[in-house]
């Protein structure tokens, strides 16, 4: 997707988010390409597989409301997949209560992730997306706990958990 970011208005309210999250938005990373990954589809094929708010998160970089999503309180052993391609992305004994309202966890399982800078606030940031699928799944900050110190703030609507 462009810059223009109408189609992603209209997706924002219809799931009740508003346009707050768009309005410090604006151009600043290039659109996810199918060609891209090994799992990726056709935007039409995505909007087959996911939800409304799956697809304004994980194909258009929308992010859903903070201590909205059940994964916040999911503590259970067991692994986070992508909610758009299965992909194991977080293991259980790596998520932490960053108590910013969104799961949190300091390292991605290996190979699992990718990451590229977000600069459409006014500062640079790392975005964190599936390495299989190209989903958007949230940001990565340098204000986590060790033994690595960041933290992978990721849109609950974005994952799966499944028990181990």
């Amino acid at each position: 997707m462009s810059c223009a970011t109408l189609p992603r208005r209209a997706v924002l309210a219809r799931l009740g988010l508003g346009t707050a999250f768009l309005a410090l938005g604006g151009c600043g990373s290039e659109p996810v390409s199918a060609k891209d990954y090994p799992k990726g589809r056709s935007e039409a094929e995505w909007r087959k597989r996911l939800t409304p708010q799956q697809f304004a998160v994980l194909r258009e970089e929308a992010t859903e409301r903070p201590f909205t999503s059940p994964l916040l309180k999911e503590h259970r052993k067991g692994v986070f997949l992508c909610q758009g391609c299965d992909n194991r992305l977080y293991a259980s004994n790596t998520k932490y209560d960053s108590g910013t309202g969104w799961p949190s966890f300091w390292q991605a399982l290996p190979g699992a992730v990718g990451t590229k800078t977000d600069r459409k606030l006014i500062y640079a940031r790392t975005e964190v997306h599936c390495a299989d699928c190209g989903g958007h799944l949230g940001h990565i900050f340098d204000d986590g706990p060790k033994p690595t110190g960041k933290r992978h703030c990721i849109n609950g609507v974005a994952l799966k958990f499944r028990l181990a």
